[in-house]
């Protein structure tokens, strides 16, 4: 996924109000920058580093940027939970996920009973729903999920065990938008009802698939997979 527009490098002042940033401007300028993780987002904030953000395309919003990534721990880190969706879209259509080679028809947002998936992908053989996360927290070499209780991700767990039940190819896909992990795994202690009904999820036949995301300025791209535990 490349960005459409040159992002703006500036220097994170503080998060607030969960869904707001004020980013400090290499011209010296304080702007407002909309922040579109609703997570706690504990291990990937820190102050006075740098981040780059978009400027927004809608003249009448009030934001006029939004916080696209941050600079911690000699790497960039995605923190656009927007962005996932489209990566994993993009890499399904053009056969850039191992797992998940081989599909002719590729849709965004497709409806399963009450539910929405993120990616439906099928070929002459089989159905595919896929269900798309954007992990951004990080305990030693450990990439975890959620950084938050999630309740509409555990619903989306459960629908993916319907989805396998009635035969069709059930995928549970992690993006993972920093490169200093080596290992996936359910954040127990944040949400032990997500993390135990991934387990029942992945035991009734819906697929696990980890993967790094290379974050730049320029693009995001997904680098490899990488093992999980749960």
């Amino acid at each position: 996924m490349k960005f459409e527009t040159p992002l703006i490098k500036g220097t994170l002042l503080k998060r607030y109000k969960r869904f707001l940033s004020d980013i400090k401007l290499e011209d010296g300028s304080i702007v407002i920058a909309h922040c579109t993780n609703s997570g706690s987002m504990k291990t990937c904030i820190e102050e006075n580093a740098p981040v780059y953000v978009s400027p927004a395309k809608d003249p009448k919003r009030k934001t006029k940027y939004t916080w696209e990534m941050i600079f911690i721990n000699n790497g960039w880190i995605g923190i656009n939970t927007g962005h996932p969706n489209k990566i994993v879209y993009e890499a399904v259509l053009n056969g850039e996920i191992e797992k998940l080679k081989g599909y002719t028809h590729v849709k965004r947002e497709v409806k399963f009973e009450d539910s929405r998936f993120d990616v439906y992908a099928e070929n002459d053989k089989e159905q595919c729903f896929i269900e798309v996360k954007n992990v951004s927290m990080k305990e030693s070499e450990w990439a975890l999920f959620p950084d938050a209780v999630t309740t509409r991700g555990q619903k989306h767990l459960r629908t993916l065990m319907e989805v396998k039940k009635q035969g069709i190819r059930a995928v549970m896909v992690y993006i993972i938008q920093r490169a200093d992990v080596s290992k996936f795994g359910p954040a127990k202690e944040v949400d032990p009802v997500y993390a135990a009904t991934l387990k029942e999820a992945y035991e009734n036949g819906v697929e696990i698939i980890p993967l790094i995301a290379d974050v730049s300025p320029e693009e995001i791209k997904i680098k490899k997979e990488i093992p999980f535990f749960l």
